[in-house]
């Protein structure tokens, strides 16, 4: 399977022709929504890699139940299907951050690669995500160990690199994080 995907639109013909072409690109539908809320109730089961979106639908519309889902991280992608090319349901596709967008009717032609790409791409921002959210613990840890060695140093009187050397050590010999080791250092010092 080349990715798992949920079909939302309120046209059950639209859904099935849909589903038929992903189908035999070697797809997997993992749902299928008539409305934007049953749209996100998949998606929070789910996690698919990509939602295929109607703008226009009754109850809650594409547009709000893509908020949602961008919002909550329910989906990597999402690609709008419309019978509507204005400018202003564009803007805000753009705003929510879908990855796609495609005016109907809908060909294999233009699908097919659209999802490929949305796919591809709405992996590759999960990536840097997950990346950038690594580099915030690290700084963070590397903030609170700097505070101990500060703490440390002027404690025992010892320079920077000894007070690092001694949370080093202590670490070892406790077996545990220096994350651990200068937040106890630190607890009576806040």
């Amino acid at each position: 399977m080349k990715g798992r995907i949920v079909i939302v639109d309120d046209e059950p013909i639209t859904r099935l022709d849909i589903k038929d072409m992903l189908i035999e690109a070697d797809y997997e539908i993992c749902g299928e929504a008539a409305d934007g809320f049953e749209a996100v109730e998949i998606c929070r089961k789910e996690k698919p890699d990509l939602v295929l979106m109607d703008i226009q639908m009754p109850i809650l519309d594409g547009l709000k139940a893509a908020k949602k889902i961008a919002q909550d991280k329910l989906a990597c992608s999402i690609v709008f299907l419309t019978a509507y090319s204005d400018s202003d349901n564009t803007e805000k596709a753009k705003k929510i951050g879908a990855t796609g967008y495609l005016v109907k009717p809908i060909d294999e032609k233009s699908l097919i690669p659209t999802i490929e790409v949305a796919i591809a791409k709405g992996k590759q921002t999960q990536n840097l995500e997950a990346e950038i959210e690594a580099l915030k613990t690290r700084l963070e840890e590397r903030k609170i160990i700097e505070k101990a060695k500060g703490v440390l140093g002027q404690s025992l009187n010892i320079s920077e690199d000894e007070a690092y050397r001694h949370l080093r050590k202590l670490s070892m010999d406790k077996r545990a994080k220096m994350k651990e080791i200068a937040e106890l250092i630190l607890m009576d010092n806040d």
